[in-house]
């Protein structure tokens, strides 16, 4: 059986760093954010050690920001090495993705 928890692991990375690059989100934001693109399921139990792991890697950064009602929230922003990281990432998900689809589709075009 395919364990979908697994496979999302493993492409939620590039994809924090995806909406990272275009706006600084407040943690509690990122999993909405991707929800707008149709990625559910992101607990904060994946998240935050994600976001800890990014962080210690230097391929994101965080800044503490006031707020009047409360405790300062902490946003994220990708780093230049996080920049350079999701291009990796593009890539390699570009030839991954070409490739799956041509196993599942026998090599038939898609569309």
């Amino acid at each position: 059986m395919i364990n979908k928890t697994q496979i999302m692991k493993g492409i939620l990375e590039g994809c924090v760093l995806a909406v990272l690059s275009r706006e600084k989100l407040y943690s509690r934001e990122i999993p909405k954010k991707l929800l707008e693109y149709k990625m559910s399921d992101v607990s904060d139990g994946t998240l935050f050690p994600l976001l800890l792991r990014l962080e210690s890697d230097g391929l994101i950064e965080s800044e503490k920001v006031p707020v009047s009602n409360g405790p300062a929230r902490k946003y994220y922003k990708t780093t230049e090495k996080g920049f350079e990281e999701l291009s990796k990432f593009r890539e390699m998900w570009n030839l991954l993705d070409f490739s799956v689809n041509e196993i599942l589709n026998g090599g038939e075009e898609n569309g």
